[in-house]
């Protein structure tokens, strides 16, 4: 029966022809055996990496030149889907000739991109990007066993997401820098969680140390302590803009401004007021007061008066203020 009519034409499509030809015919597949080793006096290294969540697991096998450092030779065995055999295929590919210092260089993205047919349109679907984040991983296994190294010690950057190999610093920045909201702005700004998705939320493909919803939440809540700190900072110099503040803050400065520039004038007439509340929009700061005593029904409350009430929260405050008596 033919791959076609097996699982459908769509499906096969969203695989690159040179990841299906390196399915079915890998073209490094095999052992290194330690007399092949002597027989090349080279260094024989023989790496197993596993990926618990999917069951699928690569074992590298590495000659190396010890007095260059270079990978002479280089086979691999792979127990799993199609995908994770291509990946290590074309993983095995990228590692020959060499320096062991410099294959520990190449990453996951490396792996794909070589699998591409159009180097615009990815060789494999989203959720099977962490087949060759596998082939990564074995190569720092490797490398690890050769230079005396564990495999976390090549690991420049705390990595979030393997399949795009974003960091967490990355991630933080990006937040704070754009002031993103949502883990689908993330992924849309760094791509972190686009592809298999085990980086999103706790429950998916892969446990991970990291998760974006936990890293939103936390520099969420930092990037808002750090506003209400400075809010208050500017509060107690006199610096924080109207529109900065809190409610309180707002009716605050409104009662104080009234209380220095207008209340004494309402009160010698036998009238006051107060604050009922305060509304924003993106072109008004409206201010809703209630007149009392004499004020009330004054013929002035909705002409002089209230337009030196306005002029005084305006000149103040901010231009935008409007004052609507109720």
């Amino acid at each position: 029966m033919a791959k076609h009519d097996l699982v459908g034409s769509v499906l096969w499509d969203a695989y690159s022809k040179e990841v299906q030809r390196r399915m079915d015919n890998p073209t490094h597949l095999g052992v290194i055996t330690e007399e092949q080793a002597k027989a090349k006096n080279a260094k024989l290294i023989v790496a197993d990496y596993g990926a618990e969540a999917c069951g699928d697991a690569v074992r590298l096998y590495w000659l190396v030149d010890e007095g260059t450092d270079t990978i002479v030779d280089a086979k691999f065995k792979s127990f799993g889907c199609g995908t994770a055999i291509a990946s290590s295929d074309m993983m095995v590919e990228l590692c020959l000739n060499k320096r062991v210092q410099d294959a520990v260089k190449i990453t996951n993205l490396d792996v794909e991109r070589g699998l591409r047919d159009d180097p615009d349109t990815p060789a494999v679907p989203g959720q099977k990007m962490h087949c060759s984040v596998m082939a990564y991983d074995v190569i720092k296994k490797a490398a690890g066993m050769y230079l005396g190294k564990n495999a976390e010690d090549f690991e420049e950057e705390i990595i979030v997401c393997e399949c795009a190999r974003v960091s967490l610093g990355t991630i933080k920045e990006v937040i704070r820098l754009n002031d993103l909201k949502s883990v689908e702005e993330i992924t849309n700004y760094t791509k972190a969680g686009a592809f298999c998705k085990s980086c999103v939320r706790p429950g998916g493909h892969e446990k991970r140390d990291y998760y974006l919803v936990d890293i939103l939440k936390e520099v969420r809540e930092e990037m808002e302590a750090e506003k209400l700190k400075a809010a208050a900072n500017k509060s107690q110099s006199g610096e924080l803009a109207f529109r900065e503040m809190t409610m309180v803050q707002k009716i605050k400065a409104v009662d104080k401004v009234i209380d220095e520039n207008i209340r004494a004038m309402l009160m010698m007439d036998g009238g006051d007021l107060e604050i009922l509340d305060i509304k924003e929009s993106d072109d008004y700061i409206d201010v809703y007061i209630r007149y009392m005593g004499a004020c009330d029904g004054c013929m002035s409350a909705t002409t002089g008066t209230l337009f030196a009430i306005e002029n005084a929260l305006q000149e103040l405050l901010d231009r935008s203020i409007r004052v609507l008596p109720i």
